[in-house]
């Protein structure tokens, strides 16, 4: 099970930050491929996986956009009832803490890409690929 690094940025919760992001991005060229950004009020996180990780370091830095990285699971699962439950299961018994965690299908629809941070990844690692969870 592959893992990947994700940006983090941390802000204010006001109109036209992800315009911003997105613009950044985009202008340099750098691909989102998916995405996190919850409803909050006051500071939130926007959380990201991008298809040129050095691209967008560089450019968010350019732009003056303050970013954190953090390592992020990458599960390739069933989409069908139940496939999360197992990831969840296996990590609660393993006393592993999911911090952060989103999902998008994958482009024929058949799997579901499941975004996580826990607190101990190399622990999440050992258990999950314990239980031959397919890979992305």
């Amino acid at each position: 099970m592959p893992t990947t690094t994700q940006l983090v940025i941390s802000g204010q919760s006001r109109p036209g930050v992800m315009a911003q992001v997105a613009s950044v991005l985009g202008e340099a060229g750098v691909n989102i491929k998916a995405f996190s950004a919850p409803e909050v009020t006051g500071t939130g996180k926007l959380r990201l996986l991008v298809a040129d990780l050095e691209g967008a370091r560089t450019a968010l830095r350019m732009a003056k956009i303050k970013f954190a990285e953090e390592t992020a699971l990458i599960l390739s699962l069933e989409n069908k009832p139940g496939a999360l439950n197992e990831v969840a299961d296996l990590l609660t018994k393993a006393r592993i803490n999911i911090k952060c965690g989103y999902c998008t299908p994958s482009r024929e629809g058949k799997r579901a890409i499941v975004v996580l941070t826990v607190a101990n990844t190399e622990k999440a690692l050992s258990v999950l690929r314990d239980q031959s969870l397919d890979e992305f």
